[in-house]
């Protein structure tokens, strides 16, 4: 008998996912080419050439097979760190890197090492609720507060949360689902609230930035670097979006070389990606992704189709803001009944998840990585949809 805390969970488990797996129904009932499921940021569009290249010349190297540091190979942390130096505006090298089984391992090896039984995390909702499992699984507790509405941080809420309990703070931008990227003066001023709430506890806050969407980003927006401004801060990322490889399972964590106790703190992490049965990152992922720093899929792909939502969808009279990176649109649900329009889009064979599934009722999330049949076979569904709920349409 399965434990009673991992029902629980299970019962609480990801809106996402079930909404996946509900489209995985539907799909087998109406036909795929019938269900227009944008449910999942799971991209549809192929990794770029040169990635197959390189993975095959590296799959027919006898001796990469072999255990190696559990923070990766050398070399490929050497070429990690050369290019993310100029990003983060810090100088990093090997030593500031572990590779890690994508994000999610990332953040587990990160937050086994900085939490105490009973501490917090906090984030800013709307986010990626599986943040909360991830806490928990090292006996800590994801302590949500809310955004501003326009879905940028709310520091004061952040600083009026933190107690001697807070052991870090989790940000992601760009944002999923919102697609918002935090400004360069809101990570300055996070930074500086940080520091002193630090100062005042007599401990490191820190910082943990999710990073996936770094790359996806559109009209020549840039992502600051949260390394340039606070000192305690850690960066978690994998290649899952913008090389279209979630299932390698591939990533990289960077810690600041300028972060309190850093030896201790790089080598916990590393000890707990180890323990946590990770181990290391996959092989054959490592050298092939090591000779494809700054390469990443056509976003341009990815800005056609949020034009092209974002024009049909306005139309109809949803309301959203638009996303200035990820590949999601954040849309108010008309009445403010995010369930209640899922249900009607469902009716559609629209898949879509309700903004509740990241913390913030009210809303519902396009994943629009999807093919592009899909977004355009999904426009009828929305409109009628729109119509049912008295939406006001646009004369064009």
């Amino acid at each position: 008998m399965i434990s009673k805390k991992i029902r629980t969970m299970m019962d609480s488990s990801s809106f996402i996912r079930k909404m996946f797996e509900t489209g995985a129904k539907l799909k087998l009932e109406f036909g795929e080419n019938n269900v227009f499921d944008f449910s999942l940021g799971n991209p549809a569009m192929n990794p770029p050439e040169v990635f197959t290249r390189i993975l095959r010349e590296k799959a027919e190297d006898m001796n990469m097979h072999r255990y190696m540091p559990n923070a990766g190979y050398e070399d490929v942390r050497d070429k990690v760190a050369e290019y993310i130096s100029s990003g983060q505006n810090e100088a990093l090298t090997r030593n500031n890197i572990v590779m890690t089984s994508g994000a999610g391992g990332a953040l587990n090896a990160v937050l086994k090492t900085i939490i105490n039984p009973g501490d917090n995390i906090i984030a800013s909702i709307p986010c990626f609720m599986e943040y909360k499992f991830y806490c928990d699984n090292h006996g800590g507790e994801l302590q949500l507060v809310k955004g501003k509405a326009d879905f940028n941080l709310d520091i004061d809420a952040i600083a009026n949360a933190i107690t001697e309990s807070t052991a870090g703070v989790i940000i992601n931008s760009p944002n999923n689902p919102s697609g918002r990227i935090y400004p360069e003066e809101t990570i300055k001023e996070l930074a500086e609230m940080l520091r002193q709430k630090s100062s005042d506890l007599g401990k490191a806050i820190y910082l943990i930035s999710d990073e996936p969407y770094r790359k996806i980003v559109y009209d020549g927006k840039i992502v600051p670097s949260v390394m340039d401004f606070y000192e305690n801060s850690i960066v978690c990322t994998s290649y899952s979006k913008d090389l279209s490889i979630p299932g390698e399972r591939i990533g990289w964590l960077a810690v600041n070389p300028k972060a309190e106790d850093f030896d201790n703190l790089i080598n916990g992490i590393i000890l707990c990606n180890r323990i946590l049965g990770y181990v290391n990152a996959p092989a054959l992922m490592q050298r092939t992704i090591a000779e494809l720093q700054g390469v990443s899929v056509d976003i341009e792909q990815y800005r056609k189709k949020r034009d092209y939502l974002a024009d049909k969808l306005a139309g109809f009279g949803y309301k959203f803001r638009i996303p200035e990176g990820t590949f999601y649109f954040f849309i108010e649900a008309p009445v403010g009944d995010d369930l209640r329009t899922v249900d009607l889009l469902q009716e559609e064979r629209i898949l879509v998840v309700p903004g509740r599934g990241f913390g913030l009722p009210g809303y519902f999330r396009i994943a629009y990585c999807v093919d592009n049949s899909v977004v355009e076979g999904s426009i009828p569904g929305f409109k009628k949809v729109a119509i049912k709920l008295g939406l006001k349409q646009e004369s064009k």
